[in-house]
């Protein structure tokens, strides 16, 4: 059982006044944990938010990816957001969305719990928006084009399949690149394992490092040396968090390697530093770790002037909509279907890939038919 149609019989709503906001959290064990540089994941959460308007159109979408403080998010939502958006036009999104900010405000409180729960309902506001107006988001953001292609992220240690293994098993599931875990051993190490990946993968396949924050500025330096000649696409998070933005400038300069960076960072103000630093080639900012599109859509503009391709971290049933709908979208991200398994099956109609890449439809709004029978099986005990 898929999401029941619930937009109107005649588009371009001139309102669309807020009558409720539903959540539900779910949770999805994986089946085997997954380690990066200095993390491990067991399962993947999210919240599917519900925003309700008297005039019968539903917007719906699922964001935010984090476990730890799911319930929490949701919480956040329903007593501190929701109550204060009831009666208010949910076509005022600049006003919704700033409506929903003292969410963030708490100093007390983990600042990314808020974010999370603003982009929840900044994302199922625009779905209602744009199925109000009868658009594709792609389309109402910009609508620079419909497809973009999809690359996976992998590579990560204590894997139970060799490098050549799951590169090819991407490939024939019709990804165009991965992005691959390193930051987790010594830079000789990484980068032999780096190597293995584009022997298995050949010319024609994207190959981009993802050291999540892993290395010393030092120890990235001498990885993206290591692995020169290699075709690396970029360079994603290579430095520990304390005095990243400095190191990444330098390994951008010194090893001559495109980085990029920005899911780290809280806001567009962090973003535009990144920008004004001279620290990245990618933004990829996370629309649901950090406020939601309204917020990325900020970062997007600032990088098309500052001559910043933008990226986006994970999430592909919103970034999808975001990069394809600017001029300097670059590769929306997916993981294999084991550790995004909420991707692959809780969206019934997930477009299939043809080469490489995803083409998004003509359905308005988010165009995501959700599986209910998903979301029930999988919803958080007490949520």
């Amino acid at each position: 059982m898929t999401s029941l149609d619930r937009t109107a019989s005649t588009p371009a709503s001139t309102t669309l006044t807020i009558a409720r906001v539903e959540t539900v959290a779910i949770r999805v064990p994986l089946g085997r944990e997954y380690r990066g540089s200095h993390y491990r994941m067991t399962h993947r959460s999210t919240i599917v938010t519900r925003v309700f308007t008297e005039e019968g159109i539903v917007g719906e979408a699922y964001a935010g990816d984090e476990d730890a403080g799911l319930l929490e998010i949701e919480a956040i939502i329903r007593d501190e957001i929701a109550p204060k958006l009831v009666g208010a036009d949910a076509m005022a999104i600049e006003r919704c969305w700033e409506v929903a900010r003292p969410a963030t405000f708490d100093i007390l409180r983990d600042r990314r719990l808020g974010l999370v729960a603003c982009a929840c309902v900044d994302a199922a506001l625009w779905d209602a928006v744009g199925k109000a107006l009868g658009q594709p988001l792609w389309r109402l953001w910009g609508g620079y084009r419909n497809q973009l292609p999809m690359i996976s992220i992998g590579g990560y240690y204590d894997s139970p399949v060799s490098i050549a293994e799951e590169v090819a098993d991407l490939q024939e599931r019709g990804l165009a690149g991965m992005k691959f875990k390193v930051g987790g051993l010594d830079p000789a190490t990484d980068a032999d394992r780096f190597r293995q990946a584009r022997d298995a993968a050949g010319p024609d396949f994207i190959l981009a490092a993802d050291g999540n924050q892993g290395f010393t500025r030092d120890a990235a330096i001498e990885f993206a040396r290591r692995v020169d000649g290699l075709d690396l696409y970029w360079f994603e998070e290579p430095c520990r968090w304390h005095n990243d933005r400095r190191a990444m400038r330098d390994v951008r300069n010194m090893a001559g390697v495109r980085i990029c960076a920005g899911q780290s960072e809280f806001s567009a103000g962090g973003c535009r530093d990144l920008m004004v630093d001279g620290v990245v080639d990618f933004c990829n900012f996370d629309a649901s770790w950090s406020g939601g599109p309204t917020e990325w859509r900020r970062v997007a503009a600032m990088a098309l002037a500052f001559d910043v391709q933008m990226a986006h971290h994970e999430e592909p049933q919103i970034s999808s909509h975001l990069l394809a709908s600017i001029p300097h979208g670059s590769f929306v991200e997916c993981f294999h279907p084991d550790r995004d398994p909420i991707w692959w099956n809780l969206v019934a109609n997930r477009p299939p890939l043809i080469d490489g890449h995803i083409r998004l439809s003509d359905e308005p709004g988010l165009g995501w038919e959700l599986d209910l029978d998903y979301i029930e099986h999988h919803r958080v005990s007490g949520a």
